[in-house]
């Protein structure tokens, strides 16, 4: 992953962390994405989900830079929402990414395309990974 990547993603992640409405205004659009995934959260607490998806996004924050403890911690994931698991399909991944990018776009203070595609570089080769455990 190259610096800037990494520093707009970093920057933007914090910037996003701050304001109190973005993990719950990701759950919303989630939610309301289509009745599979609102079934699935139909009985969630919002407010734990939310600790756990911020958890999870350090995750995959630090599985960019490659410690072993977050690679195990991917797989970990992995094994929790896949086959063996919780039985995500692959395509709901899109679906998340689509809605946490249009939380960002919307809660970030100062949103530009190129924050957009630093979450994209970001997340993507770990959501593949996460799919293919479905």
């Amino acid at each position: 992953m190259d610096e800037k990547t990494l520093e707009i993603f970093n920057d933007s992640f914090e910037n996003c962390l701050s304001n109190r409405a973005f993990l719950p205004r990701f759950y919303e659009l989630f939610t309301e994405s289509s009745p599979e995934v609102g079934e699935r959260f139909r009985q969630t607490d919002v407010l734990r989900q939310s600790k756990i998806l911020k958890k999870s996004l350090y995750i995959l924050t630090m599985a960019t830079v490659g410690t072993d403890e977050s690679r195990n911690e991917l797989i970990r994931l992995g094994n929790s929402h896949g086959v063996q698991g919780m039985k995500i399909p692959a395509y709901l991944y899109d679906l998340w990414l689509v809605c946490l990018l249009r939380a960002v776009r919307e809660c970030h203070t100062e949103w530009h395309p190129e924050i957009e595609r630093s979450w994209r570089k970001m997340l993507g080769p770990h959501i593949a990974i996460l799919k293919s455990f479905s």
